[in-house]
């Protein structure tokens, strides 16, 4: 498994819209790219955000990360982001997983 982490953060006022369109651009992004297991949409205390997707392995993850934005509403989605804080692939070597629903 692969662990995706995106920072960034989100133009003034498109909080609501973000939250508001983020299972439909789940959704999409799920039937695009099959391997993405989980996503955590994440706000830090600064304010900041940081998405948090779980892939089946390291190629799948790479292949998203360069297609993304061919899914419309994975696009759509992009446009609330003011600033990319960057995008890195992290392999998990340990885990585990307990009560998540």
């Amino acid at each position: 498994m692969v662990i995706e982490l995106a920072r960034f953060t989100v133009h003034p006022g498109a909080e609501e819209k973000l939250l508001a369109e983020r299972p439909a651009m789940i959704e999409a992004l799920r039937r695009r790219f099959p391997a993405c297991l989980a996503a955590f949409l994440t706000q830090e205390e600064d304010g900041s955000w940081l998405d948090v997707l779980v892939w089946r392995g390291h190629a799948e993850a790479e292949e998203a990360a360069r297609l993304v934005n061919t899914v419309p509403e994975c696009r759509e989605w992009f446009r609330h982001i003011e600033e990319s804080g960057g995008l890195r692939h992290v392999v998990v070597k340990d885990s585990w997983v307990g009560g998540l629903t």
